[in-house]
């Protein structure tokens, strides 16, 4: 189970893969996972449960600086009769697709959730660790088990609003004119945030899923445990919605997005810049992980730092906020009577392997590389239809699915089900951005864009059968 829950992920080699090439060169192919025939609408149950995965101190890395605030896993399981479905989110930066198999082969020997119907959804913390120690898996799977444990008589209903705590994170440096990282006002940004809630029959609440598209990096410089923005805007929730009700953020399209106040980007950069100038090393078209290289003993350094933990709090709360604000004026007419359905299958496109370096601002160089794999589900929830992707997804391609979708209620859930060798998918139109994101995605251009939109469309009819 060790090697199954590495942090590293490589791409995705198989026969089946390379039977598909062989026939359909340098082009889109699609193996498709037999999907779960449609079961009549029936009376909904729902349960949610959060078990606490804050790694020990024996497992935090070397340059820790300790826990800002613990990590989770929270479920959602919910059943109308003839299926059940769940909704487990971690936080994570990433989740491995051997762990997202395994547990969904437990979910469906031990608690009769077709495998099909579970989607396991990283939040994308830059705050934790990048391996865990064995049990993790077990952690996981008991926040599954016990919100299955605390089924009850059940509605849904789901709304969308607004927040405006992202930004477009590609811009042109007003110094060099090339592109790099920060914060683009006039770049394509959805600010939809989606909410699907469960209540009990008189109206109390049992949990609520909510869906938004931004990166949670602000803790990242500060190198101690947080969940970011999701921890803190879940925490607040659940503190607002009091009992034991749970709240589990979903990652949405944000592989181009960026908190809309992140030092990283500005003083906390040049200061780093300079540091490591000191010493003989130029990082300008670099950016090392988390707070290596600066100088915490610098008061300034402090101030800054301390600051971030500040605007995390404060950006998840006015998420939290406007989740509050759909729960209470935006929902949809309630639904007690529901569909469960759900559906996956993987599309390929074209890879490529870089030859040369650097973060941004420059076209990389390239040569061909095998085709990589990128896993798409659909699971049907009533009217709300949640697409789910397992990598970083740049926003336009998002919000071309919902502009496309047949369903007023699509979702893009991102990061979903393990995580894809693609490194990010960027739109069509970004390959002429000399983005990271840009130079180090694996793909070549002109294939994921519609790939994953025209897939998840087809997923769509699937679950509609």
């Amino acid at each position: 189970m060790r090697a199954a829950l590495r942090w590293y992920f490589r791409p995705f080699r198989s026969v089946v893969v390379a039977a598909c090439f062989s026939l359909l060169s340098l082009c889109l192919l699609a193996a498709i996972a037999p999907a779960r025939a449609q079961v009549p609408a029936g009376e909904l149950r729902a349960g949610a449960a959060r078990v606490d995965i804050t790694p020990a101190t024996s497992e935090l890395p070397p340059t820790s600086q300790g826990v800002l605030d613990p990590l989770y896993a929270r479920a959602i399981v919910i059943d109308n009769g003839n299926s059940r479905a769940a909704l487990l989110t971690v936080d994570a930066g990433g989740l491995p697709t051997a762990l997202w198999e395994a547990l969904r082969v437990r979910a469906e020997s031990e608690l009769g959730i077709p495998r099909a119907n579970f989607l396991l959804t990283a939040t994308h913390t830059h705050s934790a660790p990048f391996r865990r120690a064995e049990g993790f898996e077990e952690q996981l799977f008991a926040a599954v088990r016990e919100a299955a444990r605390q089924m009850q008589p059940a509605r849904m209903a789901f709304g969308t609003g607004q927040s405006w705590i992202n930004v477009n994170r590609n811009r042109i440096d007003p110094q060099t004119r090339r592109w790099w990282e920060g914060p683009n006002y006039d770049g394509p940004s959805d600010k939809t945030v989606a909410v699907m809630r469960f209540e009990t029959l008189e109206g109390a609440p049992i949990a609520v899923y909510y869906n938004y598209a931004v990166h949670p990096v602000i803790t990242g410089n500060l190198d101690m445990i947080s969940g970011d923005i999701p921890g803190a805007a879940s925490a607040y929730l659940e503190a607002s919605l009091g009992g034991d009700a749970v709240a589990v953020w979903s990652t949405g399209a944000s592989g181009d997005q960026n908190p809309i106040f992140f030092n990283q980007t500005y003083e906390l950069r040049a200061i780093r810049i300079a540091d490591y100038a000191r010493r003989g090393e130029d990082i300008s078209n670099a950016m090392p992980p988390g707070g290596q290289g600066l100088d915490r003993g610098n008061p300034r350094v402090q101030l800054l730092l301390e600051q971030q933990k500040q605007v995390n709090s404060a950006l998840g709360l006015m998420l939290a906020e406007e989740v509050l604000h759909i729960m209470r004026e935006g929902l949809q007419r309630p639904q007690r009577s529901v569909e469960i359905a759900g559906t996956q299958r993987s599309v390929f496109c074209p890879g490529r392997r870089r030859l040369d370096s650097g973060r941004a601002g420059y076209p990389g160089q390239y040569e061909d590389a095998d085709p990589l794999p990128i896993g798409l589900a659909m699971l049907r929830i009533g009217d709300v239809y949640l697409g789910g992707v397992d990598a970083e997804v740049f926003n336009p391609i998002a919000t071309r699915f919902k502009a496309e979708s047949p369903r007023q209620n699509a979702v893009m859930v991102t990061l979903t089900n393990g995580t894809a060798g693609t490194g990010y998918i960027p739109h069509d139109a970004a390959y002429a951005q000399y983005t990271f994101e840009v130079v180090s995605s694996r793909l070549q251009p002109g294939c994921a864009e519609s790939a994953i939109v025209n897939g998840l469309l087809d997923l769509i009819g699937e679950v509609e059968k």
